[in-house]
């Protein structure tokens, strides 16, 4: 996982842990194992729309509100982004 991401899911964790601590850690276990699910098979989730202007194959899986952004590269899974659904990938 880029430091960037996990970043990213720091700043998720603590937004929503203003308002839940407990909601906050559920949130992110959950979206942990959806992440870990992809040792198996991790292209069956869908293209991101902004490929068209990154020229990339980047993946995403959508958690709730969020957005996990990775590519497949081989055998390996590089997690990039964790952003809101309503955002648009920022490199």
């Amino acid at each position: 996982m880029s430091l960037i991401a996990q970043k990213d899911l720091e700043h998720i964790f603590f937004y929503i842990a203003e308002d839940d601590i407990k909601n906050a850690k559920n949130f992110i276990l959950e979206l942990e194992e959806k992440i870990y699910s992809l040792d198996t098979m991790p292209e069956r989730f869908a293209l991101i729309s902004e490929n068209v202007f990154f020229d990339t194959n980047y993946r995403q899986i959508v958690h709730n509100k969020y957005r996990v952004i990775y590519k497949v590269s081989g055998d390996s899974v590089y997690i990039l982004r964790v952003i809101h659904a309503a955002k648009l990938l920022d490199l």
